[in-house]
């Protein structure tokens, strides 16, 4: 009996932690996850001004904030169907089409990105104390697999996710801002206002759209 509950929780910790099919393929004792998907979307959010709020709110306070707004968007991931990365900090990682591929991954991803924004902007304790995030999102191949074997972590590799992360970097507060292949994909479905072109770290002049809303 102890040792099927202490299964149970091994398993429970395994799923908060991983995706479901990378935890069975650990628990059936595959020794190296590391998988090439072809065509995934990312999204980075992160909030604005951290460093200078975290300075000015005590430990509790600045804990208490992160907690609430990142527990929001745990819900609107799970309910998404899409698979929550990490957090780095004050940053949020979501991508859609891997570890299972979904035929509408960057659609899915879109109306995500837009309920967060919403969720953001109506949460109460993001709206007393000023919070707002910038949102960015890319599409494209990645390598995702688990590295460590203390602590370890599900993580995603390659340019598309620095891209996703310059979209973020770059982004304006409050706003969802995209690649031209993310504008391409979605056109006709959503409304995308061009921002014209910006200067990306390592890629140079690239025109941006921000995701305003679904037609």
């Amino acid at each position: 009996m102890i040792d099927h509950r202490a299964n149970q929780q091994n398993l429970q910790l395994l799923q908060n932690i991983l995706p479901d099919p990378i935890a069975d393929r650990l628990r059936a004792g595959e020794a190296l996850i590391a998988d090439r998907h072809d065509d995934v979307s990312l999204l980075f959010a992160d909030i604005v001004g951290f460093t200078s709020m975290s300075s000015t709110m005590d430990a509790a306070e600045l804990v208490n904030l992160l907690n609430e707004v990142f527990s929001v968007f745990d819900g609107l991931v799970d309910a998404s169907g899409l698979e929550k990365v990490k957090t780095i900090g004050d940053a949020y990682m979501i991508v859609g089409g891997m570890p299972i591929w979904q035929p509408d991954h960057l659609g899915r991803l879109a109306h995500l990105a837009l309920d967060i924004a919403h969720a953001v902007s109506h949460n109460e304790a993001a709206s007393r104390l000023g919070v707002e995030f910038r949102i960015g999102m890319h599409t494209g191949p990645v390598v995702a697999g688990v590295i460590g074997t203390k602590r370890f972590i599900y993580d995603v590799w390659g340019d598309t996710v620095n891209l996703a992360s310059r979209m973020e970097s770059t982004g304006l507060p409050g706003l969802i801002q995209v690649t031209g292949e993310v504008e391409r994909r979605l056109h006709g479905r959503f409304r995308l206002e061009s921002r014209g072109e910006i200067d990306i770290k390592g890629k140079g002049p690239m025109e941006t759209f921000f995701l305003v809303g679904r037609v």
